[in-house]
């Protein structure tokens, strides 16, 4: 695990990866341009980092009653041509903290990259508990009553909440000692990705969508999926989480790595065990 770097006063003890299901998808929907026909089963991310005063989690999943509910189903899963697939029978993120031998309860705020079904779909378990970090403007966007937004997989059934306690950011903000939200818009207007300090120094960069795929992050290739904006302007978040990577001297992670991903859990699990 990488670790150089000046020492920090306070930052991340642990961070602990949880797979919340895949996604079997066209590869042109992470990198833009991809060859037609070229499918890829991507990994649907979680992040737990221990903070000063508990445990801090990124993005929640899929909504699980969206997939299970045949009709539901139909009514937000209705293109072949992409499959969310669950992990297993219960609940994926109650499933993937077990695993980990951490509780639901001992998570004392969220933060979601961004509104899509794969990444806020989980926040039912959170409404009325804890914060819910997120930028201004895309829930703004999510909650505009504009039929756009679910035309782009955000469904406003995940996150249209009285209770959910939202913390709106207006670009890059420090949501917990050691980690630091980044305002990267592009994939959507208010995506954010997040950069980790350890405690003791070093760190991780964490792209999400930002940058799905190592070749988006290694040759700069647009992400395949965004909202507002032309492919090529996805380039320029890229480039920033790379040069905040190498300032630092930190890993840069793509957010839906199919070999990456799998392989850092199991590194991260070894090294903390």
């Amino acid at each position: 695990m990488c670790r150089p770097g000046a020492a920090f006063m306070s930052g991340v003890r642990r961070i602990v990866l949880l797979t919340l299901g895949w996604e079997e998808l066209p590869k042109s929907v992470s990198v833009h341009g991809a060859p037609p026909g070229r499918r890829l089963r991507e990994p649907v991310p979680g992040i737990l980092l221990e903070c000063d005063g508990g445990w801090l989690l990124l993005d929640t999943g899929f909504n699980t009653a969206l997939i299970r509910d045949p009709a539901l189903r139909r009514r937000f899963y209705p293109d072949p041509v992409y499959r969310p697939v669950l992990p297993g029978p219960g609940e994926p993120l109650e499933e993937a903290l077990a695993g980990a031998g951490i509780e639901l309860t001992d998570i004392h705020a969220v933060a979601v990259s961004h509104l899509h079904s794969d990444h806020a779909g989980g926040l039912k378990h959170f409404a009325g508990r804890v914060p819910v970090h997120v930028q201004r403007t895309e829930l703004a966007y999510g909650l505009s009553g504009h039929p756009e937004p679910e035309g782009h997989s955000i469904y406003r059934v995940d996150f249209d909440d009285p209770r959910i306690d939202w913390r709106q950011a207006e670009g890059d903000v420090e949501i917990a000692p050691g980690v630091t939200a980044v305002l990267t818009a592009g994939h959507t207007p208010g995506h954010q990705s997040f950069v980790v300090d350890l405690e003791g120094g070093g760190g991780f960069v964490f792209a999400f969508d930002a940058a799905d795929l190592t070749e988006n992050i290694e040759r700069e290739l647009p992400v395949g999926s965004v909202i507002g904006v032309d492919h090529a302007k996805t380039v320029e978040p890229i480039r920033r989480l790379k040069h905040i990577a190498a300032e630092r001297g930190y890993r840069l992670v793509p957010g839906h790595d199919p070999d990456v991903w799998p392989s850092l859990t199991a590194e991260l699990r070894d090294y903390y065990t």
